[in-house]
């Protein structure tokens, strides 16, 4: 899995948010594949199976996007509209053209729950699951569980890989979570400083020198280490030679190398960042096309800073929700142009709702109760919706979905049954990836 990092705005608690959980060590047990991954194995040819998670940091309003509530009073319902879509019978706002038009490719989300909290907190979207009684070590993201369980499809890609979209800014999400899988299964961040680390000079053979003399060194270091750290350390130092070695994962970082009405479609780098700090990049969407076809198993991007308090309808207007549009459309055209939709599956939310009631300064407050998510790809059934809110989008009516249950689909689809898989924490107890939540039939 891939996490495209923010910039270091922060948001309305004046907390810098880190959207990348860092990840810990241990044993792994109870994994299954699907009969078709076994079969495919078996004839020589196997289907990557990737995820791709756009994280809203600071949270979209839901009644904004796919939930609009026509009916409700004015300092309910906003000033924006709704526009008929691709699928009859579903509306969205009307300022998502875009999305509207390949509605029978998506499945909007109207009715998530289980936000632990009014505060501002990514873990629930990268684990589906709150703060309060962690195990030791804490919670691992689904990028950190893929790579403990099913490790790179390629040596010289990463499975989980981090992008940050500047050197020099912090990024923001959940901060100080390490979780308890370790440094092995950390997202591999190739950007910023560390970019230019990723090419090889030299010749190979002093690239071989230096291995054998780190090989000798780390072998008294690892005699005496009881910690473990020098066990994901040894995995670490492989993936880097892998990558020094292999063009691939550069190649795949290398927008240059796309056709121009490709790029164009996706839109472009800086003119989409507005002096907030708040990441905007659009390309991000077609480097995450990129990295899952040279073969990330899960990719994060952080899109925005959807946190208004104040100028809520301007800002979504103006700036968020055109390019979000223009990003999530373009990507989810090419996944399908390229034959990747049932091989790839997108997410895309935030981590609560938004107050149904607009305040006094012409924005939405945080609403923990119910928020919204859109999904696409994956193979799913598209072209629904699942829930519904009541008549001013402030509770659940129908089918109530936990964060949970869309993170098992995902990980149904990765090929990891979440039913039986167990990963061992830092005091060896086993813990399930999930708090006994199952994927939504729905999308079968």
């Amino acid at each position: 899995m891939l996490s495209l990092l923010g910039a270091g705005s922060p948001l309305c608690d004046r907390i810098t948010r880190r959207d990348l959980l860092k990840l810990g060590t241990l044993a792994v047990g109870g994994l299954t594949l699907p009969d078709l991954l076994r079969a495919e194995q078996v004839a020589g040819r196997r289907t990557q199976k990737s995820v791709i998670m756009i994280y809203m940091c600071g949270a979209p309003s839901h009644q904004d996007m796919y939930d609009l509530k026509m009916d409700a009073p004015s300092e309910i319902r906003g000033e924006f509209r709704p526009i008929e879509t691709a699928v009859p019978g579903i509306q969205i706002c009307e300022h998502l053209p875009r999305l509207a038009s390949i509605m029978d490719k998506l499945v909007p989300l109207r009715s998530v729950y289980g936000s632990p909290s009014g505060d501002h907190d990514s873990l629930i979207c990268y684990t589906g699951r709150s703060k309060q009684n962690q195990p030791a070590g804490g919670w691992p993201a689904v990028g950190s569980v893929a790579s403990k369980l099913l490790g790179p499809s390629t040596r010289a890609v990463p499975p989980f890989v981090g992008l940050s979209p500047d050197a020099g800014h912090p990024p923001y999400g959940s901060p100080g979570l390490p979780g308890f899988l370790g440094v092995s299964h950390a997202a591999f961040r190739p950007s910023g400083p560390g970019r230019k680390d990723m090419v090889l000079n030299g010749e190979p053979g002093r690239l071989d020198n230096r291995k054998t003399l780190l090989a000798g060194f780390d072998n008294l270091r690892r005699e005496i280490d009881a910690s473990g750290t020098m066990r994901g350390m040894d995995s670490l130092t492989q993936q880097a030679f892998e990558i020094l070695t292999s063009s691939k994962l550069v190649e795949a970082l290398d927008l240059s190398r796309e056709e121009p009405a490709v790029r164009e479609r996706y839109g472009k780098g800086d003119a989409n960042n507005f002096g907030d700090g708040a990441p905007r990049n659009l390309e991000h969407f077609l480097m995450a096309r990129r990295l899952v076809e040279a073969g990330a198993r899960v990719v994060t991007l952080n899109f925005g800073r959807w946190d208004f308090h104040s100028d809520n309808f301007g800002g979504l207007k103006n700036t968020h929700l055109p390019q979000f549009d223009q990003g999530l459309s373009a990507l989810i055209d090419d996944l399908h142009l390229r034959g990747l939709d049932k091989d790839v599956a997108v997410v895309a939310w935030g981590e609560f709702g938004r107050t149904p009631r607009i305040n006094s300064d012409a924005g939405r407050d945080h609403w923990p109760q119910v928020g919204g998510a859109l999904l696409a790809g994956g193979g799913f059934r598209t072209g629904h919706v699942i829930g519904a809110t009541d008549r001013l989008g402030g509770q659940a009516t129908e089918r109530p979905v936990h964060f949970a249950e869309i993170l098992a689909s995902l990980y149904q689809h990765l090929g990891i049954d979440t039913s039986v898989a167990k990963l061992a924490d830092l005091n060896g107890r086993p813990q399930y990836l999930l708090d006994h939540f199952g994927p939504l039939p729905e999308l079968v």
